[in-house]
């Protein structure tokens, strides 16, 4: 038995490194702003239409929710991906 939770923690351990290196990327505005993150909730890339240059409200308005985006399909990612490996464990039985 504790070989195979030697196995689990080893591949627990690879997946949260491979989470940590996927990128999640959302759109705004019809595409006009485009944030990434990463696995870390770090912001990894902007990308933000000429356009949109000259008007700041709206900017930050697309900005913010851009950003959110992204996140929010990093925590869900890692959520879906937490009870896929932990789904098989019948734990306390």
């Amino acid at each position: 038995m504790f070989e195979n939770l030697n196995d689990f923690f080893q591949k627990f351990q690879e997946q949260i490194q491979e989470q940590d290196n996927k990128i999640y990327t959302a759109k705004s505005g019809g595409g006009l702003v485009e944030a990434s993150v990463n696995g870390k909730f770090e912001v990894v890339d902007i990308k933000i239409d000429d356009s949109l240059l000259e008007d700041k409200e709206s900017l930050q308005i697309l900005l913010m929710s851009a950003i959110n985006d992204a996140i929010k399909m990093a925590v869900d990612d890692k959520k879906a991906q937490a009870l896929s490996m932990f789904g098989g464990m019948n734990l306390g039985q």
